[in-house]
């Protein structure tokens, strides 16, 4: 009698623990929206710009963050002189984009760029930071990661994966690559040693700025995942500063 029940017992523990995970998810969904559409969206549209309202971790942070940006950008203005891989006139879209910190500059370069948040806060202070000339070009919008639809040449997803638990993160890396027609950039806080050490560190001192969860992922996972889907990283960056630390691919379609 035990064994013929297994099969339907094992059935409903799988659909019981998907339900969980999925609640879960979104729950945690909900609690990055609201940070970054409150408390949040005050601090780091602080960090992401040249305002001197900042301590010393938060302008490290800027640092970090900035040259994960201007790595990215690099990379673009050394395909530009190839014929055919330039960004003018090839749609990006920006998975993530903030306060469009990379959205901009590649509207500057050409791009045609499709740019969300899951923050509306963030997603109104790129409309506000993009120059009127360039508007034409973009489209900014609030989504979830999950939500964003069409294809582009090159999708980006910057410093985003940190919100992700692993399961989800290997979703996520799924739903960018389907999203992308031949490129994906993407980055992450890779999971160390030394960075697992240095975040239980930091979670020894609780304040306002913990408010939502943050989550390292191994280097192996996403090459991994990213196989998986017929991707290949070409290129790769690391940018380590006090407080910030990102691993940085480019992955090609075969």
């Amino acid at each position: 009698m035990g064994t013929t029940n297994l099969p339907f017992s094992m059935s409903r523990l799988r659909r019981a623990t998907l339900l969980q995970s999925t609640d879960e998810r979104e729950s945690e969904l909900a609690t990055v929206r609201n940070y970054f559409n409150s408390e949040g969206f005050s601090r780091w549209n602080k960090i992401y710009s040249d305002s001197d309202e900042v301590n010393k971790v938060q302008l490290d942070i800027r640092t970090g963050h900035d040259q994960t940006i201007s790595k990215i950008l690099k990379w673009f203005d050394d395909d530009s002189n190839t014929p055919g891989l330039g960004v003018k006139d090839k749609t990006l879209c920006d998975c993530g984009c903030g306060v469009g910190s990379l959205a901009i500059p590649l509207l500057e370069r050409g791009a045609i760029v499709s740019a969300s948040d899951i923050s509306s806060s963030m997603v109104d202070e790129a409309e506000r930071r993009t120059p009127s000339h360039l508007k034409t070009k973009a489209n900014f919008f609030t989504s979830d990661l999950e939500s964003v639809t069409g294809k582009y040449d090159t999708v980006c997803c910057v410093d985003v994966a940190i919100h992700y638990p692993t399961e989800q993160f290997k979703d996520m890396i799924g739903s960018l690559c389907d999203l992308s027609e031949r490129r994906l950039i993407f980055s992450f806080a890779p999971k160390t040693w030394y960075f697992t050490g240095l975040k239980k560190f930091g979670e020894l001192f609780p304040g306002p700025s913990k408010a939502t969860r943050a989550y390292l992922h191994e280097e192996k996972i996403v090459e991994e995942e990213l196989s998986k889907r017929g991707f290949k990283i070409e290129r790769r960056e690391f940018t380590g500063t006090n407080f910030y630390f990102s691993t940085l691919f480019e992955a090609v379609k075969l």
